[in-house]
């Protein structure tokens, strides 16, 4: 007879369904930058790159694998954008609640020019910012459109896009986390960009303090906004900022103790009603512990969590599941973190208090 410590060991185990969605050598060098996110009618959504090398900088392109039974089983894989031997990556989508419609911004360069050469400003390639949308829950794509005049300002260098999804506000707005550099300075900001006409058109947003990168965005209850940024002031620890203005500005940073990183990606979200946010990265100061934490303060306080991958992980990206389950799409392995990209499914009550 198992033992009351034993018996919920096994429960956890079974509350935790986790699921390889895509692994390195199938048909590409190796799979990263996952993104998720769940339509409308219930589709989950998993975009991520997939790589002819484990560059940064190759031939890219931006695939997606679809899930109509809650993340359990997966559609066979799709391109949804090939750009030649360029990179066509860092996916961020964002679903437009009243139209139903899926947004993609996606981001690329040329395949030869890395972005070393691309932050020192090199004339042999840039960075461009595309866009895509789907109307039929993600089972087609229109042609990428090129919108980096609206988005990118011209002593900007390296841009990424996300990765990891966008939110929608309550007034309609789409905002969608990105990042730059600036020519000369080398200095890195994370930004926003939005959308206040349904997708058609982009526009620049605020932009967070130096030393920031790739970061996640979520609406807490009164309309304001917290922006999560990956951080360079070598604190391992994550940097945010506040908007009261729909993302047009932001305070001044702040690092928040709990959340410990190794500098990499993370996700934030939403979780249901009120300022219950979740949050996703690899809890250390290397890249590994998979680990979710639940505020129930809008980020004030982290004290439920769950480690889903204790081996090396990376980035990731959360979804609130059709049902109040919650899913999680988030790179890992065994020997080094980006050999299997994997979807886990818990409900919140797996995360608890230490």
């Amino acid at each position: 007879m198992l033992c009351l410590a034993a018996l919920a060991a096994s429960l956890s185990a079974a509350a935790l369904d986790q699921v390889e969605v895509f692994r390195s050598g199938d048909g590409y060098k190796s799979f990263r930058i996952p993104a998720l996110i769940a339509t409308t009618k219930g589709t989950l959504l998993a975009f991520c790159e997939g790589r002819s090398a484990e560059n940064d900088t190759a031939n890219i392109d931006l695939l997606l694998r679809r899930s109509k039974d809650g993340g359990r089983t997966w559609l066979p894989r799709q391109t949804v954008w090939d750009f030649g031997e360029d990179v066509a990556g860092n996916p961020a989508p964002v679903v437009d609640r009243k139209t139903g419609t899926i947004w993609l911004l996606m981001t690329s360069n040329p395949g030869t020019v890395p972005e070393k050469m691309i932050v020192d400003g090199s004339d042999l390639g840039t960075r461009t910012v595309w866009v895509t949308h789907s109307d039929d829950d993600g089972a087609t794509w229109a042609k990428p459109d090129e919108i980096t005049k609206s988005v990118k300002r011209a002593d900007w260098t390296w841009y990424a896009t996300g990765p990891g999804n966008g939110i929608q506000l309550k007034n309609g707005r789409l905002v969608i986390p990105c990042d730059h550099y600036v020519r000369g300075t080398k200095v890195k900001h994370s930004h926003v960009v939005y959308s206040d006409d349904h997708g058609k058109t982009w526009q620049i947003g605020g932009v967070a303090g130096d030393g920031t990168n790739e970061s996640a965005v979520a609406e807490l209850a009164d309309g304001s906004l917290l922006l999560n940024m990956r951080s360079y002031h070598g604190k391992h620890r994550r940097a945010v900022a506040r908007s009261t203005d729909g993302g047009l500005n932001w305070s001044e940073l702040t690092f928040d103790e709990a959340l410990i990183e190794p500098v990499c990606q993370a996700s934030l979200i939403r979780a249901g009603k009120g300022n219950r946010l979740l949050f996703s990265n690899p809890a250390s100061e290397k890249r590994e512990n998979l680990t979710v934490r639940l505020s129930e303060d809008g980020g004030k306080t982290w004290p439920r969590s769950k480690v889903l991958h204790a081996g090396p992980a990376a980035y990731s990206n959360l979804a609130m599941l059709p049902g109040g389950a919650v899913g999680c799409l988030y790179e890992r392995g065994e020997k080094k973190a980006y050999e299997v990209i994997t979807f886990a499914r818990f409900p919140l009550s797996l995360l608890r208090r230490p």
